[in-house]
Order: structure tokens, then sequence, then C-alpha cells
């Protein structure tokens, strides 16, 4: 299983170098076309959050609903991903940062809480 990088999957998000998206595409299509599943590392699931809001003005909602996609495709897998899709219902539904979202989600999950 090939684990991507949060360049290669805000690229492939994003899609505004045809140069850097075409990069972003090779590696994704050669798994997919494999049936290979690619890992999603939770620190990596942090960043695109981020990269989107700040670098490319996503709005939260924007990025609640790319961040859901990305949880439900079939072709990624994510670490804990049972905690981020808490943290994701967390993040839609309070003033708090994703990251602190994540962290409430996976210190929950270890049984060590409150955060």
């Amino acid at each position: 299983m090939a684990a991507l990088d949060t360049n290669v999957l805000v690229r492939y998000l994003v899609r505004d170098d045809a140069t850097r998206l075409a990069l972003a595409r090779r590696p994704i299509r050669t798994c997919v076309e494999e049936g290979q599943t690619l890992y999603i590392p939770v620190s990596v699931s942090l960043e695109p959050e981020w990269v989107l809001r700040v670098n490319f003005g996503f709005g939260k909602e924007e990025v609640v609903q790319i961040l859901s996609q990305l949880l439900s495709s079939v072709e990624l897998a994510f670490e804990s991903e049972d905690a981020l899709e808490q943290a994701l219902l967390l993040y839609r539904q309070a003033s708090a940062d994703y990251p602190d979202c994540v962290h409430a989600a996976l210190a929950a999950r270890a049984g060590a809480h409150p955060l």
C-alpha cells in the first residue's frame, strides 16, 4: 500500500497547476489501476484543511465537504479513520480548529478525555 503526502493530495484537489496536477495524478492513477488502496497518515490528514483554508481561501463548509468526501473514498485508507470522522463532526459543529478536533477525537478514542 502506497501512502500519499499532503502536496500530492492538495494538488489533486485544487488542480491549480497543470504540471503539478499531472505529477500528482500519476501515482494516484497507478495505485487505483492496480487496485491498491492509498494510505493517509493522521499527520497528512491535518495539513490539507489548513492549506485549503489559508492558502486557497476555501471556506470551512467547503473544507468539511472535501474532507468528508476523502474519508468516504474507497481508494483511500486513513490512519484512525473512525477518529477522523468524529473529528470532522466536531469541527463542523464547533468553533474549534480542525487539528484540535482531531486531537480530541484521538484522545477520546484512547479513553483519555477530557483533552
